[in-house]
């Protein structure tokens, strides 16, 4: 298949859209698919040099709503070029480019979310998503209305959607495998290179948060979280992994002073390559606190690695690991972060080493991404050799 993919940005820093396409995309090729990519990234963009498929940068400097006079055009220049499309999130300009320029052609489109239907935005944002609903009905509405289909990386991602807008029905919803690729094997020494890195870590019990340090992550649940628990054991060590706002990092930093605790929290910034998989094999735990979260690969990454997780109940993949034996799950508030924290304390050696067995295995199970890339195809091929297209389901606003 001839794939398009039309996204925001493709920068590493953006976080899930971004890895997401980029690993899937990987895989896509690697299975024989060709794979173009248009983003609204500024033309001297230096992203498209390590991305693994032809990257065409839209974007003219503007930033939040990234609008671009040549997205548009370009589509309907190049749509017949392509089997399919796949737009990667919502309440940018790329989805509304995409739906005017392919909604009426041949050639079908599909979107994946990427937890931007959560409902927990409207109730932690309540004046932006106010702001969402003036744009829906004109825009988002009818770019998920005459999608082929709205796809989920999991059950509990899906089920959320419709909780946000009521004028969402969608022709079809798939839930497609998702995860990441799988990880380096040498773990002795990847873990060592991490604690040449950061060396004063070398005889600590890690704990590991790694991702974009922001407000839903629940970073300030885990600090308050670890400086409980830390009372219990000298060793005990908390690792934040990440980039971050300044402000927020320097609010979270005085979280730490105020619980005691800053002596015994290393803060990293972003890690790539081996220190980012020597950090996964130096710690004992990866926690994810989450108020919101529509996967989480670095979830799947500590799987793949062996690690156990300590997850809320709000990363939508929490019933999977806990089906799985994977981890413990607490809901997403001091009392709930510390609950999972302390079950994984108070486990014994012959319990601990039985998560770290299930994590793997919860890992080969369902969250390697060779398999979802090939799911997706095999999901998006089915429809290229459909006869029946489904039908729009129209909701009261004219097309």
């Amino acid at each position: 298949m001839r794939i398009l993919r039309v996204i925001p940005t493709i920068d590493p820093k953006s976080g899930g859209p971004a890895e997401a396409a980029r690993r899937l995309d990987s895989e896509l090729l690697r299975l024989g698919h060709q794979v173009e990519v248009a983003s609204l990234d500024a033309p001297d963009t230096n992203f498209a040099a390590g991305y693994p498929a032809a990257v065409h940068p839209m974007g003219d400097g503007r930033a939040g709503y990234r609008y671009s006079r040549r997205l548009l055009p370009w589509l309907k220049a190049n749509a017949a070029r392509f089997d399919a499309v796949v737009v990667d999130g919502l309440w940018q300009y790329h989805g509304l480019a995409t739906w005017r320029a392919l909604a009426r052609g041949a050639v079908p489109y599909f979107v994946f979310t990427h937890g931007m239907l959560d409902p927990w935005f409207k109730r932690a944002y309540p004046l932006k998503h106010l702001k969402k609903w003036l744009y829906w009905p004109w825009a988002e509405y009818r770019v998920l209305r005459d999608a082929r289909a709205v796809l989920f990386t999991c059950e509990e991602e899906r089920r959320l959607a419709r909780e946000s807008f009521w004028l969402y029905r969608p022709r079809q919803e798939w839930v497609t495998a998702f995860g990441t690729a799988d990880v380096p094997p040498d773990s002795g020494n990847l873990r060592q290179a991490f604690h040449a890195q950061f060396p004063g870590l070398a005889d600590k019990r890690l704990l590991l948060f790694l991702g974009r340090i922001q407000e839903k992550k629940g970073c300030d649940l885990l600090i308050e979280a670890f400086a409980e628990l830390a009372r219990d054991d000298q060793r005990l060590h908390l690792v934040m992994a990440g980039p971050g706002e300044e402000a927020w990092l320097a609010q979270l930093r005085q979280l730490a002073h105020k619980a005691g605790t800053s002596d015994r929290i290393t803060w990293t910034g972003m890690l790539t390559g081996d220190l980012k998989w020597g950090a996964f094999y130096a710690a004992e735990l990866f926690c994810l606190p989450s108020h919101q979260e529509n996967f989480g690969i670095a979830v799947a990454e500590a799987l793949a690695c062996g690690r156990p997780v300590a997850i809320s109940d709000k990363v939508n993949i929490w019933r999977e690991i806990a089906d799985d034996g994977a981890g413990w799950v607490g809901n997403d508030t001091v009392e709930g972060t510390l609950g999972a924290l302390r079950q994984w304390f108070q486990a014994s050696d012959d319990e601990r080493k039985r998560a770290s067995l299930a994590a793997r295995q919860s890992f080969e199970k369902r969250f390697r991404i060779d398999a979802a890339a090939a799911h997706l195809a095999s999901l998006i091929g089915s429809q290229l050799d459909s006869t029946e297209v489904p039908a729009s389901r129209l909701m009261g606003v004219t097309p």
